[in-house]
C-alpha cells in the first residue's frame, strides 16, 4: 500500500506532535496479519478523500513495540487517532 509506515518511536512521535492542522490516523498492529491487511485496504481507500483533514499511517508494532504497553495494544489491528 501506499500508506506512509513509521518505522520507529521517533517517527511516531513527531508524527503526533508536528501534525498541528490535521487528524493524525495511526493502525497499529502486524503489516501481515489478516486482520491489518483489510484495515489497511480501508484506509487505503479513504485517504484521498480524508486528505484535507487527516494523515494516515501505519506502525508495525512488532517493529515498534514501543507502545504496546503505553496504549495497552492487544489487540491484532488498532487504529487510534491523535489530535491536538
Amino acid at each position: 500500500y501506499m500508506l506512509k509506515h513509521l518505522d520507529s518511536a521517533w517517527e511516531v512521535d513527531r508524527a503526533i506532535l508536528c501534525e498541528e492542522e490535521r487528524l493524525v490516523v495511526i493502525r497499529f498492529g502486524r503489516d501481515h496479519d489478516p486482520e491489518c491487511i483489510k484495515m489497511d485496504e480501508v484506509l487505503y481507500k479513504i485517504e484521498h478523500q480524508v486528505s484535507r483533514f487527516a494523515v494516515i499511517f501505519l506502525v508495525d508494532n512488532k517493529q515498534v513495540p514501543e507502545f504496546n504497553t503505553m496504549y495497552e495494544l492487544y489487540d491484532p489491528c488498532t487504529v487510534m487517532f491523535f489530535f491536538r
